[in-house]
């Protein structure tokens, strides 16, 4: 299979066949060919003549790309070696069956026999050997997603600095360097700088791939340059991310993250044109149509800075085309074919080749047909039946999309369904074309022929989850073009069947509608999970219905954003759910949100407030559940939104009929999900409090944050209400002394009053410390995990001075995802910074009402909040009762 840079067709297989296999053991690759030819040599003298003619049409057939023949031949060939017991020339083919069952992608065959190979070298001493399956071994668990598993094969730590190589005893790099084994340190280092890749790592994997470039290794070159291309093309992916999330927080570090995406696509070119360069002095084919592959990948991300000329760009993917009629059949021809038949056209975005049809192709459909055909009979061939499916499906989107035959394209995504599930069992490939079957059976009108292909995706997918939101950071970039789209489309159509046949919207409980909940719950997990990059926070799914725990008087209302329109679900205390549709477009919808967020913070300045956009909102969200609301005595509302909703603070929403916001009626929470969230009631009357603050101004990465000058006020609040409270506050704050503090004692309630920023990923969520530094939350979460109390469960995390980037969903999916990140059962956070005396108002209300009995979290902050509403009425400052003040305060998580 081809590199997985960019939006390559393999970057889509889902097979986590990352190429330190391809690329980085290429050189071991030939090494260890080599010694099977001289233990070949061997076999002559003392095996029986058919045995050693199986061994030689197998490595035939191996160097042809036939991997399924040279198994065959080899499987048959182990068979005579058992028998006679040779124990050395069984090492030597399982070597090799091993790695040719990882070129095809099956992993566990590949690793059991590893694992023998490992037992049979340590009963030999053979340490070389052993250093050297190590990191065959480590690489097969980098193609499951376990690349924590395989750093710890390949060094045994993560490694803070590698500059002495310092991994532990009897880990891969460390018996390489011991045995004074150059391809062995080389693959080893390699098979690091990719494990770290794929976490998202870049600047270690960077260091690591820079280390093995030292050797000037002829035969290793290519392969290091190709991923040094590769580390680099994915760090600038990640620096342009950090530049928008900037661009949209008006923060002055835009510039900055850009020029060092920039920087980066042109270290990628470097390395890219110099394997392109090595590859060709090799006579490396087939590398050097994968150096080809990745420039053309590249022109496409870098065509703001129009890094390559186009000239340039034709000339590599007409050098493509015609390097690509001269290689010998191999897997890795197939998805080269497959991907020149899927470029986009030079003014197009390059999205997902396989999930997303193209606007307008760079190829003539005549070409691109001919390429995936090519691609077909190829796999035919090599009798591969993965890239057989690949091919098939490929071929299937292409009828899909562009010439709009629906029947062949059936037919062809059926072919390949059937190999990807009844040959392969792989499931990686086959949610891709169950979805893909779905979606063309769905454009013929046949919607309910389309459901069971959407809800089989899903199920597939489901099962791979994890294992792909964690596994690779690339896949984390484009959740949105390869995974999250199959929930959205399922839940799509199970909503218009629960409404199809109930006219009065009255007692909806029809399984499509529990199953269209049971999806939208999923696509949250996901999002959750695919925002963090780990899946730590999916240890607390509680599978019970949480509805059915709590008290009677809550009801929760559920959200899904699709392209043409809204829905909204409301779930009763009796169980009884009420579907709603918002009929504006998804542009239209989040427009009107922007605008009202935009008022909202414009409080600041404007004295009286115009509540049009707020009452625009409530008559879309709330009214159409009023008469259901009011008829079950409801008095508690919890909020699972989706997208740009989870920017809408729902506190503000103003219905001009009663001349009251919405948190006048109802207390109101948020959370992420409800299988994530706790429903136990903790009295937290007497409860000891942590309280972290800044008050000074701070400089964070050359970003001025301003003084919160009533800081001290509000801590001092705090204090009154915890008589056994600490506080670390501005130099004291730091996270040594955080780390120390939560080791020592239990602290229910950690209350943080400093500017926290949350970004569009989670390297730009932060909180700020008293010395001019930052506590990342994957930081915090790492340091409230490794507490040695097991006691030290933090109930309530409070952040009171947050900053969210306006119209960013991600950045707002941060902050719904602060608790269960941070491992609290609830947090009480701000969507925007207020930093005045009107939060230290509200936070003495707060926790002065959730102090008294029987008060819920949400309930305290609705006090809180109908406080300052009152100002007028009270001693308070009268500017108060604006929503600017109040509005962006809200309760995630428990709310009990």
């Amino acid at each position: 299979m081809l590199n997985k840079f960019s939006k390559s067709t393999t970057h889509y297989c889902l097979t986590f066949l990352f190429f330190i296999s391809f690329s980085l053991c290429v050189g071991l690759n030939n090494v260890q060919l080599t010694t099977l030819q001289v233990s070949i040599g061997e076999l002559v003298q003392a095996q029986t003549p058919n045995a050693d003619e199986l061994v030689n049409k197998g490595v035939e057939s191996y160097k042809a790309g036939n991997f399924r023949a040279a198994i065959q031949s080899w499987e048959a060939a182990l068979e005579v070696y058992q028998q006679k017991k040779n124990y050395n020339n069984i090492a030597v083919v399982n070597e090799n069956l091993a790695r040719t069952y990882q070129q095809l992608g099956e992993n566990e065959q590949a690793l059991s026999y590893w694992e023998k190979l490992n037992n049979y070298y340590r009963s030999q001493q053979n340490w070389q050997k052993v250093g050297r399956i190590l990191t065959e071994i480590a690489q097969a668990y980098s193609n499951f997603g376990q690349t924590g598993k395989a750093i710890n094969f390949l060094c045994g730590v993560d490694a803070k600095n590698i500059q002495n190589l310092a991994c532990q005893q009897g880990s891969a790099l460390q018996i390489a360097s011991q045995q004074q084994d150059k391809p062995g340190e080389i693959a080893a280092l390699g098979s690091l700088g990719e494990a770290y890749r794929l976490r998202g790592n870049y600047d270690m994997a960077i260091q690591y791939l820079e280390t093995a470039k030292k050797t000037n290794n002829q035969t290793y070159n290519f392969a290091i340059l190709n991923s040094l291309g590769n580390a680099h093309a994915s760090r600038a992916q990640l620096w342009n991310l950090r530049a928008k999330s900037a661009e949209q927080q008006s923060i002055s570090k835009a510039t900055e993250f850009q020029q060092k995406a920039n920087n980066d696509y042109q270290q990628a070119l470097t390395y890219f044109q110099s394997s392109l360069k090595e590859a060709r002095q090799q006579d490396n084919k087939s590398g050097e149509i994968r150096s080809l592959l990745n420039l053309i990948q590249l022109f496409y991300h870098s065509k703001t800075i129009a890094l390559i000329p186009q000239n340039k760009f034709e000339t590599n993917i007409k050098e493509a085309l015609d390097l690509l009629d001269k290689l010998p059949d191999s897997v890795n021809k197939v998805y080269a074919a497959i991907d020149l038949a899927n470029l986009p056209d030079v003014e197009q975005e390059l999205t997902s080749p396989l999930t997303q049809c193209l606007a307008k192709p760079k190829l003539p459909n005549a070409q691109a047909k001919e390429l995936f055909n090519q691609a077909i009979k190829i796999s035919q061939r090599l009798q591969d039946s993965r890239s057989e499916s690949y091919a098939l499906g490929a071929l299937g989107h292409f009828y899909e999309c562009q010439e709009k035959n629906y029947q062949l394209a059936w037919e062809l995504t059926n072919k390949a369904i059937w190999l990807a599930d009844q040959k392969l069992k792989a499931k990686d490939s086959l949610y891709l074309w169950e979805w893909q079957a779905g979606r063309i059976v769905e454009a013929q009108n046949k919607n309910i022929e389309a459901l069971p292909f959407y809800q089989r995706a899903y199920n597939t997918l489901e099962q791979l989850r994890s294992d792909i939101l964690i596994a690779d950071r690339d896949f984390q970039f484009d959740f949105r073009d390869i995974i999250e789209p199959v929930y959205r489309q399922l839940a799509q159509l199970q909503l218009e069947f629960a409404l199809a046949n109930n006219t009065s919207n009255k007692q909806l409980s029809s399984p499509n509608l529990n199953a269209a909940l049971t999806t939208i719950n999923s696509l949250r997990l996901a999002e959750i999970q695919n925002y963090f990059g780990n899946d730590c926070i999916l240890s607390a799914i509680d599978n019970r219905n949480v509805t059915e725990v709590v008290e009677d008087s809550t009801a929760f209302i559920s959200s899904i954003v699709l392209k043409d329109k809204t829905g909204a679900i409301l779930i009763l205390p009796n169980q009884e759910r009420r579907l709603q549709w918002i009929d504006k477009s998804q542009d239209t919808l989040r427009e009107e949100i922007k605008n009202f967020y935009t008022g909202l913070i414009r409080g600041k300045r404007d004295i009286n407030y115009n509540t049009k956009d707020a009452e625009n909102l409530y008559e879309l969200i709330i009214r159409p559940f009023e008469e259901d609301l009011k008829s079950q005595n409801v008095n508690t509302l919890v909020f699972i939104q989706d997208s740009f909703l989870r920017n809408v603070p729902m506190a503000a929403l103003y219905d001009k009929k009663d001349k009251k916001y919405l948190i006048e009626k109802y207390a109101i929470a948020t959370t992420p999900s409800l299988q994530l969230t706790s429903t136990q009631k903790v009295d937290l009357k007497s409860s000891r409090a942590l309280v972290l603050a800044v008050s000074q101004e701070a400089k964070i990465d050359g970003q001025l944050f301003d003084p919160l000058v009533n800081v001290l006020l509000e801590t001092k609040i705090v204090q009154e209400q915890f008589a056994n409270s600490k506080k670390l506050e501005n130099q004291d704050f730091t996270i040594s002394n955080l780390e120390q503090e939560i080791q020592n004692t239990s602290y229910p309630i950690i209350h943080v009053a400093t500017h926290a920023q949350f970004g569009t990923i989670p390297e730009d969520t932060f909180l700020i410390t008293g010395n001019n530094d930052k506590l990342t939350i994957n930081q915090l979460e790492k340091l409230l995990r490794k507490t040695n109390n097991s006691s030290n469960v933090v109930e309530l995390l409070a952040l009171t001075a947050c900053q969210t980037a306006v119209g960013d969903d991600r950045s707002t999916l941060g902050l719904a995802g602060v608790a269960l990140q941070a491992g609290a059962k609830s947090a009480m956070a701000s969507l925007w910074s207020v930093g005045d005396e009107s939060t230290a108002n509200l936070v003495a209300e707060f926790y002065n009402q959730l102090r008294q009995p029987k008060i819920t979290k949400a309930e305290a902050l609705q006090l809180a909040q109908l406080k300052l509403i009152n100002a007028k009425t009270t001693e308070i400052d009268i500017q108060y009762n604006h929503p600017y003040y109040w509005a962006p305060f809200i309760i995630i998580g428990n709310w009990l």
